[in-house]
């Protein structure tokens, strides 16, 4: 039977488990697409909470109710920044807003916990994200994925445009893919 979740709009005292979360969302489900130096060098930067995204209202936390207790399943958000990725200390941070009618919302930060994987928390994430964007007027969206994360982006409609290499603190360079998706035909 799959787990009921539920998903909320992500409050400051969400933080500190955004945190748990991310980091064993990285170290258990990225670790095949990613060297150990990359994941240490780019938690906390590259890969990470934006708590600008909870502070614009636009983070989404996933619950499920595990033995009589809310536990943290997974989380993800978008953004009507021009910041593409990152968390907080993360490179190439943009604050400016985005036009609805001529941008592409930034969908960010979608994470799940390894006991939750594959058992679409991921696509439900990114539906819900998608469609408050969508409410907000955009049109069309745009993110940086991780390596992991392509072949959801991809049966979702999301396209490849670019690899990018980013710098990390150690020295070492994390692959980041960016895709986009239109809701509008394409001609």
């Amino acid at each position: 039977m799959q787990p009921a979740f539920t998903l909320r709009l992500a409050t400051d005292d969400d933080i500190p488990a955004l945190h748990s979360l991310i980091e064993a969302s990285v170290r258990g489900l990225q670790a095949n697409d990613y060297t150990p130096a990359q994941i240490e060098g780019a938690l906390g930067t590259v890969l990470g909470l934006d708590t600008q995204l909870i502070r614009d209202r636009t983070y989404f936390i996933a619950e499920v109710v595990v033995e009589n207790s809310n536990k943290t399943a997974g989380c993800g958000g978008w953004s009507n920044r021009k910041t593409l990725f990152g968390a907080d200390h993360g490179p190439g941070r943009e604050p400016a807003l985005l036009d609805p009618a001529t941008d592409a919302a930034k969908v960010r930060a979608i994470f799940v916990h390894p006991g939750f994987a594959r058992q679409g928390l991921g696509s439900l994430i990114l539906s819900r994200v998608e469609a408050a964007a969508q409410a907000a007027g955009f049109r069309s969206f745009e993110m940086g994925s991780t390596l992991t994360g392509v072949p959801l982006y991809c049966l979702k409609g999301y396209v490849e445009t670019e690899r990018i290499a980013v710098p990390l603190p150690n020295g070492e360079a994390l692959p980041v893919v960016r895709m986009i998706k239109s809701l509008e035909p394409v001609a």
